[in-house]
């Protein structure tokens, strides 16, 4: 194996830190060629450091010009600069580095602290911090999220037949798509950065109030949440299949050919607008290369399978009017705690007004990957006219036009590239990569070799609270959300980590234990969402969880306990 991969960036001495922290949720595995230097280095970086700067703490000098110091690429892994990241905790003075970690990290061992560099301290930029802050906690509203959501539903609208369309045409179709890609991305940081203020505000409400747990459930079920739009039409799905025995009948004979048993005209129209609407989601959707469900229906149809055995009282539109409920008195009796203590109580409407950034974040989310998804079903026709459809995404984005004109005169290199890109899958990436230091990649340790001790019995591993409350089920440890297993209903959902393709299977877990995590990461926000217990930073879980054992997760003190094997 080479040192190095094709799209792997040089480091940084400036800004020499980086993490799999919240970037492994967002691309579990190595990028794709194409998917990293058209979809990223073509666009979204630039609109990573534009977000940045856009949240004040951040100038265009901090940056190098050729590589933003804000994610990277390693051994075709996506990385998030940390020491960048970091100076939201240095340069701002509501927040420290501390707080900062904590929220990305939890207690993860292998953090490096934090060393002061001379340019950290820049005074001259707390001015536009401090009108980004206000703004986050006016609750003003943020309208142009809306004309971007409708762009994108403009862009899908605008598709078309695209057997219709010449190669140039498909071409220039994706480069007009890749130019909206800094502007999208700069929202997604804007929000995705203004969305950690909440948790430190309502910390310091809940160290006042003696309640650690406060934060966790003020932050829940905020409503408006775009990402959980998807999972409501998923479970409508899942309905018409449960009451139906016809339907019943045909997911029963297995997910292979299921929608050619179906005659139910009501279900495939619903099933048509779902893939309409939602058909950009799936596993590492950041990625150009990767399955969505509309590329890939079987994923959505494996998600319906497992979510269809939920009885109907586990609706998650239940869930989450329960969790509302809850919220809104402690609300109220958190601001009748706090009525002698007014300094303390402008904190807490300041941090519910600010978790609105947290439904911000999911939107603009899933308002850019609906207009990345357009990108790859171009690149997915461009596919289908070629014999070796697997290779166009080992394309580079320099070497699009060549592969247009003739394909053939790329074959060997593609298919050399192919075979390399498929052993990055089995590396195992650092959690950290320290002092701009990266190991060669023959270094990495491997999937296929690696061994781990299973817990045992009366272990209690311990994690970060993510959402709270107390549930006992059996774990099914599930690796892939394509692949849910055995997953029932009442079951605890132990994963790697997790992003909106594997939201469905929420729905028929009793909590969720995740190995990487964050307190702004998906399976946080989503289980709040949802009314789940979660524990997130459960360092090797998936590995050390035996499957089919029964466990008790608690949200709030963010353990596992190993009740019994069997």
């Amino acid at each position: 194996m080479k040192d190095i991969w094709i799209t792997d960036w040089p480091t940084s001495t400036r800004f020499p830190h980086y993490t799999r922290a919240n970037a492994g949720e967002v691309l579990a595995n190595p990028v794709s060629p194409l998917g990293w230097t058209f979809g990223w280095d073509g666009g979204i970086v630039a609109g990573y450091k534009a977000g940045l700067i856009r949240c004040g703490l951040y100038e265009d000098s901090d940056f190098d010009p050729h590589h933003p110091e804000s994610v990277a690429c390693f051994g075709g892994y996506f990385y998030i600069n940390l020491s960048a990241i970091r100076m939201q905790g240095a340069r701002n003075p509501a927040a420290t580095v501390e707080i900062l970690d904590v929220a990305f990290f939890g207690d993860h061992p292998d953090v490096p602290s934090y060393v002061a560099h001379p340019d950290d301290n820049k005074p001259h930029l707390l001015p536009n911090l401090e009108r980004h802050n206000e703004w986050v906690m006016s609750g003003s509203g943020w309208p142009e999220l809306d004309d971007d959501k409708k762009a994108a539903a403009d862009l899908r609208a605008s598709r078309g037949d695209l057997s219709d369309y010449t190669m140039t045409q498909l071409l220039t179709r994706a480069r007009s798509i890749q130019s909206q890609l800094p502007h999208l991305f700069s929202q997604h940081v804007v929000s995705g950065t203004s969305a950690a203020m909440a948790p430190g505000l309502l910390g310091v409400v809940a160290a006042t109030l003696a309640d650690p747990g406060l934060p966790m459930v003020l932050l829940s079920s905020l409503g408006d949440v775009d990402s959980a739009d998807a999972n409501y039409a998923l479970w409508d799905l899942s309905r018409l299949v449960r009451n139906n025995p016809a339907l019943t009948t045909a997911f029963n004979a297995g997910i292979d050919g299921v929608l050619d048993r179906i005659t139910s005209q009501p279900f495939l129209a619903a099933w048509n607008t779902f893939l309409y609407e939602f058909g950009s989601r799936g596993p590492d959707e950041w990625d150009l290369g990767s399955p969505t469900w509309e590329t890939h229906p079987q994923l959505a149809l494996a998600a319906i399978d497992r979510v269809r055995l939920q009885v109907d009282a586990e609706s998650p539109r239940l869930r989450n009017a329960t969790r509302a409920t809850q919220r809104d008195a402690l609300i109220a009796s958190a601001r009748k705690q706090l009525i002698s203590n007014p300094e303390i109580s402008a904190l807490l409407d300041a941090g519910i007004t600010a978790g609105a950034m947290m439904a911000h974040r999911e939107r603009t989310k899933t308002t850019i990957v609906r207009v990345i998804h357009e990108a790859r079903i171009v690149f997915h026709e461009i596919a289908r006219r070629n014999a070796h459809a697997h290779l166009v995404f080992q394309v580079l984005d320099s070497e699009l036009d060549a592969y247009i004109s003739d394909p053939q005169s790329l074959l060997g290199t593609l298919e050399q590239r192919h075979i390399e890109w498929q052993e990055l899958f089995d590396l195992q990436p650092p959690f950290i990569i320290a002092n701009a230091t990266v190991p060669p990649l023959g270094q990495w340790p491997r999937r296929s070799a690696g061994a781990i001790s299973l817990a045992q019995p009366n272990d209690v591993l311990q994690g970060v609270s993510g959402s709270p409350g107390i549930a006992r089920g059996r774990a099914r440890v599930v690796l892939d959300p394509s692949d849910p297993r055995d997953l029932q209903p009442g079951d605890v959902l132990v994963a790697p980590c997790t992003d909106p393709s594997w939201t469905p299977l929420f729905m028929t877990a009793s909590a969720v234990v995740v190995d990487v995590g964050g307190q702004i990461s998906h399976a946080v926000i989503v289980s709040r969402e949802l009314g789940l217990p979660c524990v997130i930073s459960v360092t090797d879980g998936t590995r050390r969880i035996p499957d089919g054992a029964l466990i008790e997760v608690d949200g709030t003190s963010g353990t596992v306990s190993i009740v019994s094997l069997s």
